[in-house]
C-alpha cells in the first residue's frame, strides 16, 4: 500500500514502526543518549526511539526539543524516519538539521492502518511511504 504526504525532511528510510497516538516531548520525555522514552505515563515510555520509524501526531514542549533530535542523531540513537499527523516547527527544524527523513499531512490518517512492527519504506524525497 502506498500512501502519499508532504515532505517535512528529504530521504530514504525503511525499518519497523514504532507508533504513539500521544504527542512526544523530546526535551524532558525522550533521553538523547539511550533514546528511550522517558516521559512519565507516555504510552511508549521506556521503549527505544532508536532506528525506528517513529509515527506520532505531532510533538510539544520546548523549543530546544530541535537540539535534542540532533543529539539523538549524533548518539546513534535517533529514529531512521518519522511521520506526523501535522509537523509543527519544533520536529520540522530537528529533523532538517539531523537529515531525519519526514513526513506529514499523509492522505490517510497513519493510526488506521499503521501498527508496531510493521515494516515501512518512507520515501520522504518523493512524498510517500509504501507498507511493505
Amino acid at each position: 500500500m502506498r500512501v502519499r504526504g508532504r515532505r517535512i525532511s528529504k530521504g530514504i528510510a525503511e525499518g519497523e514502526a514504532l507508533v504513539t497516538t500521544q504527542a512526544i516531548t523530546f526535551l524532558g520525555g525522550v533521553d538523547p543518549e539511550t533514546g528511550k522514552i522517558v516521559e512519565k505515563g507516555h504510552e511508549l515510555e521506556g521503549k527505544s526511539i532508536a532506528n525506528k520509524i517513529l509515527v506520532f501526531p505531532y510533538g510539544k514542549g520546548s523549543t530546544v526539543g530541535s537540539y535534542v533530535i540532533y543529539q539523538l542523531k549524533k548518539n546513534g540513537k535517533a529514529p531512521l524516519a518519522m511521520i506526523n499527523i501535522k509537523a509543527n516547527a519544533i520536529i520540522a527544524i530537528g529533523a532538517i538539521i539531523s537529515e531525519i527523513p519526514m513526513l506529514d499531512s499523509l492522505e490517510k490518517n497513519p493510526f488506521d492502518f499503521l501498527r508496531n512492527g510493521m515494516i515501512i519504506l518512507v520515501n520522504a524525497t518523493e512524498g510517500y511511504i509504501d507498507v511493505l
